[in-house]
């Protein structure tokens, strides 16, 4: 896209803002007055005209390194919740002077895996985000690098914005940082190309192997596969340079346009297919591969091979055919120790020997999702 507006972008009314950490700080770690400024004014605009928004901001283990003495990110994980504890207040406060300008508050949302990753908290999370935004609040989240764990992190603000942008229900992500659009290769290397438009993000042939910045933890590839996540729920993506946030966010051909590739779906399948933490896995045969994945049926007992780990009837599990293969994520309706005794059998068999209560699927249609649109 060379010219012209953007409609579905200049048309969104709920946005996701995400801005990296080096767009935000200055060499030593401080937060950055211009580029901040610009930033809020830039979104307190889109708010003025209808438009609601949440930021998701890198920046607080940045913001601590200096006040703690600190030349550089540190590779242990004490240090950065240390870091991440004295600089989330830091941008917090700056957040809060500069959308009060505006005659506008923020509200502080740390988030941790578990709190998408599990049903009930996401769930919660959704409710908290929903009834901020009814009261014109600018929520500002970032990822509780205080108390996550290596296990148990997002490991970058990329994916987290992608999986807010579904909480929410937005219409449009934007990755802002210090590059301005996608390139065919690092832009420093002889014959990258730029790209503006992107039809379908899983065409794309580029080399994102080059690293991010220094003060940050994600690099292009993250930021790829945060717009993998968007655009295959439906949800389009704009990345581009912090500078250009102004322009972005009304719609202006700035940066990389990556168009929503996939249809909107459910929060519930939404969660299932890219923030649930399955319980376990079941193998499926190839015919009930090609019932689940050609006619869009449901899995059957009667279909499934074998199975591993302790879930029960609810939780989210893994569906793989006989190579491992994952075919999609779906909702258990049966426990695990249920399971020996009704694999492989027709759902006919099962309830003249067991009772009507056997007649139901092992993972009904309408709470599968399958893996031609996401990663498991």
């Amino acid at each position: 896209m060379t010219g012209g507006v953007r409609p579905d972008i200049a048309a969104a009314r709920r946005i996701v803002v995400k801005i990296g950490s080096s767009s935000i700080t200055d060499a030593a770690g401080h937060p950055d007055a211009r580029h901040m400024n610009a930033l809020v004014d830039a979104i307190a605009a889109a708010r003025a005209s209808g438009t609601e928004v949440v930021v998701v901001s890198s920046g607080a283990v940045a913001a601590g390194l200096e006040p703690l003495g600190l030349l550089a990110r540190p590779r242990d994980l004490a240090s950065q919740q240390a870091a991440a504890s004295v600089g989330q207040g830091l941008l917090l406060a700056r957040y809060t002077a500069l959308f009060a300008a505006h005659g506008l508050r923020v509200g502080q949302v740390l988030l941790t895996v578990e709190d998408i990753a599990r049903k009930a908290s996401y769930g919660n999370v959704e409710r908290t985000f929903t009834r901020l935004l009814e009261l014109g609040v600018v929520p500002v989240v970032n990822e509780n690098d205080t108390v996550a764990t290596n296990e148990l992190r997002f490991g970058d603000n990329d994916k987290m914005a992608a999986l807010v942008a579904h909480v929410v229900g937005a219409d449009a992500l934007f990755l802002l940082s210090d590059v301005d659009a996608l390139y065919t290769d690092h832009p420093a290397r002889p014959g990258a190309r730029r790209l503006d438009d992107v039809p379908e993000v899983d065409d794309l042939a580029v080399d994102t192997s080059r690293g991010g910045a220094h003060v940050g933890t994600g690099g292009m590839t993250t930021k790829l596969e945060a717009a993998k996540i968007a655009t295959h729920a439906g949800v389009p993506v704009v990345l581009a340079s912090a500078d250009a946030v102004a322009p972005a966010l009304a719609g202006e051909p700035v940066g990389t346009y990556f168009h929503a590739s996939g249809r909107r779906r459910s929060r519930r399948l939404l969660w299932l297919a890219y923030a649930s933490r399955t319980a376990g896995e079941v193998v499926l045969d190839a015919g009930a591969v090609r019932a689940v994945v050609e006619r869009k049926a449901s899995l059957l007992p009667a279909g499934v091979t074998a199975f591993s780990g302790d879930f029960h009837a609810g939780d989210p599990i893994r569906m793989v055919d006989a190579a491992g293969e994952l075919i999609g994520h779906g909702l258990s309706s049966y426990d695990a120790a249920d399971l020996p005794g009704v694999l492989g059998r027709s759902t006919r068999d099962l309830v003249a020997e067991r009772g009507a209560g056997f007649d139901r699927e092992l993972v009904h249609r309408d709470a599968l999702i399958l893996r031609k649109r996401f990663r498991g």
